[in-house]
């Protein structure tokens, strides 16, 4: 019946266009593969006990849109996939209970606002170390999730299942090519040229241009996950070669003005 159940949620999320799903059994959060680690009162089995299996769900940050960020149509990207991720959680742990397998969803993000962060840059769940304990990725220098598919370009939220579902193996080599292009294009300096973990993020500094940009509707920031050169979906939309980011290089002059027009407009 687990593998019959783990194949029907896969259908489920293809059929929701949910490309990324992993699954992880809540007992592997109790081995830290490094150090610090996430503490108990965070895990899986802390938040609630009858937890068996947690399933991880992802979608896409479109990079033609991300492009223009900090922007309002960024913006609002941003919200959509946030409302399809809490929608969609909570249609999947609903199914779950109803065919007998408790469940319940983790919003993506289990703060009250970006305010908030300045003061307690946490949620009380984490879904970037879901998403790597169910084998969908592993951190980059910029402290996210990257992806083989999206880079840091995905969003994620989680479903806590009494159903025991078949792990996905957690990706062991580094995805992070270690540019630094994050490091060197973040407005405020809050990234170092260390690996995860030893060169967190300055989660202050972070949140407190994001809440500056929320003043114009137009947070998130964006900066380091659009720069990132990881992820299939930059040949999809051709864009391999960093240059096109060169505010001097002529031949990408017609992308710059369309990313300036976007951004030249905001809610005030």
């Amino acid at each position: 019946m687990s593998d019959a159940l783990r194949q029907q949620i896969r259908e489920r999320c293809a059929g929701m266009d949910i490309p990324l799903v992993g699954f992880a059994p809540a007992e592997r959060w109790d081995h830290p593969l490094f150090e610090p680690w996430v503490p108990e009162e965070f895990r899986p089995l802390s938040i609630w006990p009858e937890a068996k299996t947690v399933i991880v769900i992802g979608l896409p940050v479109s990079l033609p849109i991300l492009e223009t960020a900090p922007s309002i149509w960024y913006h609002e990207l941003y919200r959509t996939v946030n409302t399809l991720l809490d929608e969609y959680g909570y249609r999947i742990a609903t199914s779950l209970t109803t065919q007998g397998f408790p469940s319940v969803w983790i919003p993506r993000d289990g703060y009250g606002s970006v305010s908030v962060l300045k003061e307690k840059p946490v949620a009380f769940f984490s879904h970037r170390h879901a998403a790597l304990l169910a084998g969908l990725g592993n951190f980059g220098i910029n402290n996210v999730l990257l992806t083989p598919q999206f880079g840091p370009r995905v969003r994620f939220a989680s479903i806590f299942t009494s159903a025991e579902i078949p792990a996905d193996p957690v990706i062991d080599q580094p995805l992070c090519i270690r540019c630094m292009r994050c490091v060197h294009v973040c407005p405020v300096k809050a990234l170092q040229e260390k690996t995860y973990p030893e060169g967190l993020t300055d989660k202050k500094a972070c949140a407190t241009r994001s809440e500056a940009l929320s003043t114009r509707y137009i947070s998130p920031c964006g900066l380091c996950i659009r720069i990132c050169p990881v992820g299939d979906d930059r040949i999809s939309y051709a864009r391999e070669n960093p240059e096109i980011y060169n505010d001097n290089d002529e031949h990408y002059a017609p992308y710059h003005r369309g990313w300036n027009h976007v951004r030249s407009y905001s809610g005030r």
